[in-house]
């Protein structure tokens, strides 16, 4: 397996992955795979930030990150996250994620928030958000609105979590 920067060529793929993925997802809107083109499409999207995972020629799995913001700090939200179902598992989003963390702190981004998992994103950091003093837009269990600090340095927040417009939350 390899990851790679995802490229135009592979949006079809991408869609097909995230579709597929989230078919048997537990928590899942329905609508993954029509966000992951809506935020390509956007200002916040970060081309080196999107990520797939590559097993013969063939992708099994994909990350996106996109800009989003936290008073007058860009932030970085992580979603959709999907791998096939018959490669989960295996450690490939686990691979992606540190995959998308590195590239991310090389960009120089501070935090990565997700609503997701809490029994899957605290492997890698993450915590419930407002313990950097990132709130949610929306009503949420505050262990599945969750922040990673990406940079030691990165300065304490206070805000309200703004995403893409692609997301959807005005």
């Amino acid at each position: 397996m390899r990851i790679r920067k995802a490229e135009k060529r592979d949006n079809d793929e991408i869609y097909a992955v995230i579709k597929t993925a989230f078919e048997s997802a537990e928590h899942a809107d329905g609508n993954e795979q029509d966000l992951f083109h809506a935020l390509t499409a956007g200002s916040a999207y970060i081309p080196e930030l999107s990520l797939v995972a590559e097993e013969k020629g063939k992708i099994i799995g994909h990350i996106l990150f996109t800009k989003a913001q936290v008073g007058p700090e860009s932030v970085l939200a992580l979603a959709p996250l999907s791998v096939l179902p018959e490669h989960q598992k295996k450690g490939i989003g686990t691979a992606l994620i540190r995959e998308g963390h590195q590239t991310a702190r090389q960009l120089g981004y501070g935090y990565s928030v997700v609503l997701g998992s809490s029994c899957y994103y605290p492997r890698f950091g993450y915590v419930p958000a407002d313990c950097f003093g990132i709130a949610a837009p929306f009503e949420v269990p505050r262990e599945n609105f969750m922040a990673c600090k990406l940079q030691e340095e990165a300065p304490v927040l206070h805000g309200v979590m703004q995403y893409a417009e692609a997301f959807g939350i005005a």
